[in-house]
């Protein structure tokens, strides 16, 4: 009986000492995430009304909230009763025991700095990189999100982009669309080449500056082989680029222009 009256006082004893402590940092940590989410909407408020880069928003409000979160665990910790100095040692020799364990991500974490400053490519842009090919939709702080033209999501980290080589088609603003189209070598290379030009002026989605062109590329084995290059903005490629072929044979069909079929070749594999 004793001894359960002496924890019980013993367990008052902290109660008293710490139960305040706890219940202020308790109240400092809310009340602190909800000035931090206001802080970071208003935030976004101000660079969105000063047209900030949609994906350089994003990385510096990340950073931005994770910094203040960081801060604000501080002073929680610190109204605990915990020595800051200590602890910030102790983080210290903890960052730098992660750090060498996750030196890739440190490395993405880098590659997404130099990504935001020199900005090879923005949200919505059509680009190539690291095999894939997407429209980026979002720049984060370890990795790049691209949606692929099958409409999957691809996910890149941020050191192999800034590493890497980038195509970005969308940066000019227009894209050429490169197609080959095979007539006959009977057929008449001046009325082909008008009937696959009309083809590319009638399109609305193809661009008249720079104008289409349509010129002999090659003299193949079996066909006369025109280059028909439309250009077309970014988000049209696919639509001119399979919308050319079918037309094209449309308008050679109903004027009489053959279009050769491949001769057949065949394959002999050793035994």
């Amino acid at each position: 009986m004793e001894k359960a009256e002496e924890w019980m006082n013993y367990g008052l004893d902290l109660a008293k000492e710490f139960g305040p402590k706890l219940i202020t940092a308790i109240l400092i940590y809310l009340v602190g995430m909800w000035i931090i989410t206001r802080i970071v909407r208003g935030t976004r408020k101000v660079m969105s009304k000063s047209k900030y880069d949609e994906s350089l928003q994003k990385f510096l409000l990340n950073l931005f909230s994770w910094a203040l979160k960081v801060f604000l665990i501080i002073v929680v910790i610190s109204r605990l009763g915990v020595d800051v100095t200590t602890f910030a040692a102790v983080i210290a020799a903890a960052g730098l025991a992660v750090g060498l364990a996750l030196q890739g991500s440190l490395s993405n974490f880098a590659g997404g700095v130099l990504l935001m400053i020199f900005k090879p490519y923005r949200i919505g842009d059509l680009i190539e990189a690291q095999g894939v090919l997407g429209v980026v939709k979002g720049i984060e702080i370890f990795t790049t999100k691209l949606v692929t033209p099958q409409n999957k999501l691809a996910i890149v980290p941020n050191g192999a982009m800034a590493n890497g080589n980038i195509i970005n088609y969308s940066a000019e603003g227009k894209m050429r669309v490169d197609t080959v189209i095979g007539v006959g070598y009977g057929e008449d290379i001046k009325k082909t080449k008008e009937v696959l030009l009309k083809v590319l002026t009638d399109n609305p989605k193809v661009l008249q500056d720079p104008a289409p062109s349509v010129n002999v590329m090659e003299l193949a084995d079996s066909s006369v082989n025109f280059a028909v290059r439309p250009f077309c903005q970014p988000q049209d490629y696919w639509d001119v680029y399979f919308s050319t072929y079918e037309n094209c044979k449309l308008a050679l069909d109903a004027t009489g222009i053959e279009i050769p079929y491949p001769h057949s070749v065949e394959i002999h594999k050793d035994a």
